[in-house]
């Protein structure tokens, strides 16, 4: 049977700090049913919040929805992500994604589960890393 998520039923929750830094709003979308691996969530980044350096074992997929706001794997340069971008993220790649220090960023992050995982959360992106980059 299909399924119908309506809008407003499942529970919008805070980034947890130990991921992100700053002020987060994390929206489920939709979870994995078997046997699908693929779960979705719209996540909303107040100015200057940011996830952590992080990677996925099967990659991720961002679709910038509103907002402004930078994408940057490691080594290399932060790249701004405006509303209607969509951006993939290759398995394993060490990345953080965020808004701009002065306007908000949403996006619909999708990701696959591999053995259990979406993603493997590593240190979190410094206000130098951060100012360097952005």
């Amino acid at each position: 049977m299909t399924d119908i998520y309506q809008c407003g039923t499942q529970a919008s929750y805070a980034g947890p700090e130990a991921w992100f830094t700053g002020t987060v709003r994390i929206d489920p979308l939709f979870a994995a049913k078997d046997p699908a691996r693929a779960s979705g969530g719209s996540v909303t980044f107040e100015p200057g919040a940011r996830t952590a350096w992080h990677t996925h074992p099967l990659g991720q997929t961002l679709i910038v929805t509103a907002g402004s706001g930078y994408v940057q794997t490691w080594d290399e340069p932060a790249r701004e992500i405006r509303p209607g971008d969509v951006v993939w993220i290759p398995p394993f790649e060490k990345h953080w994604h965020g808004a701009s220090a002065s306007t908000a960023l949403t996006h619909i992050a999708i990701q696959e589960a591999q053995d259990g995982s979406v993603v493997e959360w590593l240190e979190k992106v410094t206000d130098e890393q951060y100012r360097g980059q952005a």
